[in-house]
């Protein structure tokens, strides 16, 4: 009985996740030359310009690129529009979108399948267009008053979770914690990213299209030099661990319980 209950919270959550109203999330561009970045920002309930609040940048998986500035809400969003995280968490929440045509990281997949999956992190090229354009639009958001720049969070889901990797170490001045789901990065950049940076990792160990490897040799590389990395590995769960880390109850409070030196 007690499995069969469990079988029906998680068809429960999948239903609300594709039920949730997402339109508190405002429909936002930020232009940068002849680019577009588009956005949807989360707002706090109670919102007051006369306080600073931290802020969460989330980055979506390779299915929910495009332009309609709709499909990366799928994931993640309605653990953020939950009410009690609202009202007990207070925050600026962003998730943008990459284009179809592009990833949020430098990277390739060869036609050889190893351990990782063929992926190969380009770290000698500048960063993606869409990358870049989240980086600026960062640069701009800080200079606002009421943002807490020792308060802002990067996380992301698979082709996210490869994107929250490669941000972190060309931008390891802005972010107080991550959480990168199923993705995978360079281990020979651990070394430039924050000192002792908060990094909450997550992975299936079934993934057949993320490989486990990706996200076991980044926890590695982490570990060696010093940051503060947790790390938690779902048996038997395929490239859907998304799931299981957003159920996680201490995800939010450890979240926001960091802050940047």
């Amino acid at each position: 009985m007690r499995k069969w209950w469990g079988l029906m919270g998680l068809i429960c959550l999948m239903i609300s996740v594709h039920a949730q109203d997402t339109r508190p999330f405002e429909k936002q561009i930020f232009i940068q030359g002849n680019d577009t970045l588009r956005l949807r920002i989360l707002t706090p309930v109670q919102y007051s310009p006369k306080l600073k609040y931290p802020v969460v940048i989330f980055l979506h998986g390779a299915g929910e690129r495009g332009n309609d500035n709709e499909a990366q809400l799928k994931w993640g969003a309605s653990l953020f529009l939950d009410s009690l995280n609202r009202a007990k968490y207070p925050a600026i929440i962003i998730f943008p979108q990459c284009p179809a045509d592009s990833f949020w990281a430098n990277m390739t997949r060869g036609p050889v399948k190893d351990s990782l999956g063929g992926f190969v992190v380009r770290t000698g090229l500048p960063p993606t267009r869409p990358l870049q354009l989240v980086c600026d639009f960062l640069d701009t958001l800080m200079k606002q008053n009421n943002v807490d720049g020792k308060r802002i969070y990067i996380g992301g889901l698979s082709l996210g979770g490869f994107g929250t990797f490669d941000i972190l170490w060309r931008r390891p001045d802005i972010f107080a914690a991550a959480f990168p789901i199923c993705g995978g990065g360079e281990p020979q950049k651990a070394t430039t990213f924050r000192k002792r940076l908060p990094i909450w990792i997550f992975h299936g160990d079934a993934d057949p299209v993320v490989p486990v490897a990706n996200s076991r040799r980044m926890v590695s590389a982490l570990k060696s030099v010093g940051a503060k990395v947790k790390y938690t590995e779902y048996a038997g769960v395929g490239h859907d661990s998304w799931i299981n880390a957003f159920m996680e109850p201490q995800l939010m409070p450890w979240l926001f319980s960091q802050r940047r030196k």
